[in-house]
């Protein structure tokens, strides 16, 4: 156990002791899959420790919201995938809390498991759901619930720096082998659910040129190399394949990539390391943590997380079914997002790229549609995306490792201009969001195109 696991495991036994004083506590996370594998990753061990909770899920934690929740006067109050941006408010309203988060924090309090802490970085090395399962094992045996930490992870897509899971999150893998399984594969989605040409056809993250969005090609692409589509009437699914089918259509995909001119970002995104959950049925969403978490944000992005809660819960009936057909919707909406994107374009200023999306795209799933677009843009500006909301503009931002490792760091840029122009932001250095005031986007742009260039250049 490294050094850092050792020191969030003692943390996280202090934040047990003082949740395990209380019979009935108030959990608040996210709305994202990690959210929503933290929130049952510890509603779980909650039951399981004979504490009662109720739950509340939110799309962003705001001063209101911390008002509200003191209005309340709960006794405690369990934060999770959130919270360490609103310790101020926290302290100030009186609330009496518990984080477990893995966003960069602002302000001190005792009681708080985040990897920042420990000199750790919550972009790549712990996620939300990482933190929670931290949390989870020092209030019961509770290791059986790791998967849904690696659920949590690769939806906050804390995979994209190595391509693979390493540190804290590698620690939860290796130490749970009955739980979860590695292994270098394929990484277009659906492996487990789709037929092959249906996981050609809506590949976005990586675009295919001329097979994304068109079925007939991708059909008739794999015929040419001699794959067989169907078999006894029934579409052959990823699963269904022989290791040497899987590599052969790997293969001649790598080469007609190639040939069409993909990023060679594109082309490492095409085979990966990949994750399976040992103890899930094949054949179904929860087998693959990257389509288990899809189904997660599918329940979350149109406001029933209490779906994606009870799936994570041991639900394989109603609500299994009810976030299935979110997912459909939800699979849907991104395509119809990517081709707004595609056919009204970006607007280019010399340190990233933007569009508007105004009221086409729902702000819950703006930051999906503007990190796919991502991939088949300009990949040397990150990208910003403006969707429309009750409140103002929803913004989200989304850059690249590259772009990282040269100095931009999204949240910290999004929270500075925020602090100029009004509203309220931040997140992760590689992806980030806000909502600013209606009226600010102009300046908002202008300023976070400033900023940015300050930081590739090293002088913020």
């Amino acid at each position: 156990m490294s050094e850092t696991m050792i020191q969030m495991a003692q943390r996280a036994r202090k934040c047990a002791e003082e949740i395990k004083k209380y019979k009935e506590v108030q959990l608040v996370s996210h709305i994202d899959a990690d959210g929503i594998s933290s929130a049952a990753i510890i509603a779980r061990s909650m039951e399981r420790a004979g504490i009662e909770y109720e739950m509340l899920f939110v799309k962003q934690l705001d001063e209101e919201i911390v008002r509200e929740l003191a209005n309340e006067n709960p006794e405690l109050v369990i934060f999770t995938d959130l919270g360490s941006g609103q310790i101020e408010h926290i302290n100030n309203y009186g609330l009496h809390a518990v984080i477990a988060d893995h966003h960069r924090p602002q302000g001190d309090l005792e009681m708080h498991l985040n990897p920042h802490l420990f000199g750790a970085n919550g972009s790549f090395e712990i996620s939300g759901s990482g933190t929670a399962f931290l949390l989870a094992e020092e209030l019961g045996s509770n290791r059986d619930l790791a998967d849904l930490a690696i659920v949590g992870c690769i939806g906050d897509m804390q995979y994209r720096k190595y391509g693979k899971l390493v540190s804290l999150n590698r620690e939860i893998l290796d130490n749970n082998p009955d739980t979860i399984a590695a292994k270098t594969d394929i990484s277009l989605f659906g492996k487990q659910t789709r037929p092959v040409y249906k996981m050609l056809q809506y590949s976005s993250d990586p675009y295919l040129p001329g097979l994304t969005g068109n079925e007939d090609a991708c059909i008739d692409f794999l015929r040419k190399i001699g794959f067989r589509c169907a078999e006894d009437e029934r579409w052959r699914r990823w699963i269904d394949l022989t290791e040497e089918e899987k590599i052969k259509v790997t293969s001649s995909l790598l080469q007609y990539s190639v040939q069409n001119g993909l990023s060679s970002y594109s082309l490492n995104r095409l085979v990966s390391e990949c994750y399976i959950l040992l103890r899930e049925k094949e054949g179904t969403e929860m087998r693959d943590a990257s389509e288990y978490a899809t189904l997660l944000n599918a329940t979350g992005r149109y406001m029933k997380a209490d779906i994606g809660m009870a799936v994570c819960m041991g639900d394989r009936e109603e609500a299994y079914e009810d976030s299935k057909r979110l997912l459909g919707e939800h699979r849907k909406n991104l395509v119809e997002g990517l081709n707004f994107v595609r056919e009204k374009g970006v607007t280019q200023l010399s340190n990233l790229q933007y569009f508007d999306a105004g009221g086409s795209i729902p702000e819950t799933i703006v930051g999906i549609v503007a990190g796919m677009s991502h991939a088949s843009s300009n990949r040397h500006l990150p990208i910003v995306a403006f969707a429309d909301k009750e409140d103002g503009h929803k913004v989200s931002a989304r850059g690249t490792q590259e772009l990282v490792n040269k100095g931009l760091n999204l949240s910290e840029a999004i929270s500075q201009v925020c602090q100029v122009v009004g509203g309220a932001g931040g997140g992760h250095d590689i992806a980030a969001g806000a909502t600013v005031p209606y009226g600010k986007k102009e300046e908002f742009i202008e300023r976070l195109n400033e900023l940015i260039a300050r930081q590739i250049a090293g002088r913020t």
